[in-house]
């Protein structure tokens, strides 16, 4: 029992040493994550200054007036202070929708995963692992990343005596299963941002809908004649409002749905290599040498 002990304590190392490095990757995506969202903020409030609300979109070259005829631009001015808010809604969404596209592009690797993984357990049956290595080293990626530490422990197992057979395919599973706890998070970092503005956008855009609809009501409460422009200044406010919202909104359900898929097929990928690396050990090796004192 004591030389068990003994032989697994050194197998919970790895995953101690990377915390500091999973904590630093953090801090730098949490960093990228705050600078990105007041950069689309203050693009978006200039934008909404000194673009959407240039005179030259406006009758009389003022834009406290009416928008111009199909100025669109002056049409969105109109919306009203709620209108930069989900304009960096917008920005978000597109700018972390980039990231994690690039993100999820290099932990594929260089080659197709199907191919990668084919080829990983076309080398495991004639057990090659020195080869599966090799195209793991190749390939590069997350999943690539565990498919290696799984190999190279593989080949540790292989060489190891004194454990029984069953042990070493646990210490094999129990490799694999920390290096893809530390390669996931990376993959999912910054899609809790998208899925919240998928909620988020459309809740401010019912804001600036409410708004503009107490304006509208405001004008035909006035006493006399109602505000005809007061009326359509405000009917116009809440519609730009929700458009934008739940435009916004599609967008990010849509982003959050395509990249979580991804991470699927990679989390797939990675299990259907690992079982492949685990099957084929517990066939070809394990057994225990009893010729060696314990």
């Amino acid at each position: 029992m004591e030389q068990k002990n003994a032989m697994n304590k050194p197998a919970a190392r790895p995953a101690a040493a990377a915390a500091p490095k999973g904590e630093s990757k953090g801090g730098g995506s949490s960093s990228f994550a705050v600078i990105a969202i007041l950069a689309a903020f203050i693009v978006s409030v200039l934008i909404f200054i000194f673009i959407l609300g240039d005179g030259s979109h406006f009758q009389g070259g003022n834009h406290d007036n009416n928008p111009l005829a199909g100025d669109y631009f002056g049409v969105v001015y109109k919306g009203g202070p709620v209108v930069p808010v989900l304009m960096t809604m917008f920005l978000c969404v597109f700018i972390f929708s980039i990231e994690r596209a690039l993100t999820i592009s290099r932990a594929k690797g260089s080659k197709s995963i199907e191919t990668f993984v084919r080829t990983i357990r076309q080398k495991l049956n004639v057990n090659d692992i020195t080869g599966a290595i090799a195209t793991c080293d190749q390939q590069k990626g997350s999943v690539a990343n565990v498919v290696r530490a799984g190999l190279v422990k593989y080949q540790e197992m292989s060489r190891e005596r004194n454990m029984e057979k069953d042990q070493k395919v646990l210490a094999i599973q129990k490799e694999i299963e920390e290096s893809t706890a530390l390669e996931l998070p990376m993959l999912e970092k910054n899609l809790v941002i998208i899925s919240t503005l998928a909620s988020v956008a459309t809740l401010t855009g019912l804001i600036g809908t409410v708004l503009g609809m107490i304006k509208a009501f405001s004008a035909l409460a006035q006493g006399g004649a109602p505000d005809a422009v007061g009326l359509a200044n405000g009917i116009s406010e809440a519609l730009i409002n929700t458009a934008l919202g739940i435009g916004t909104s599609a967008l990010a359900i849509v982003a959050y749905n395509f990249f979580t898929s991804k991470i699927d097929e990679l989390t797939y990928s990675i299990d259907e290599a690992g079982f492949s690396i685990i099957q084929t050990f517990a066939a070809q090796h394990g057994e225990t040498d009893h010729s060696h004192p314990a």
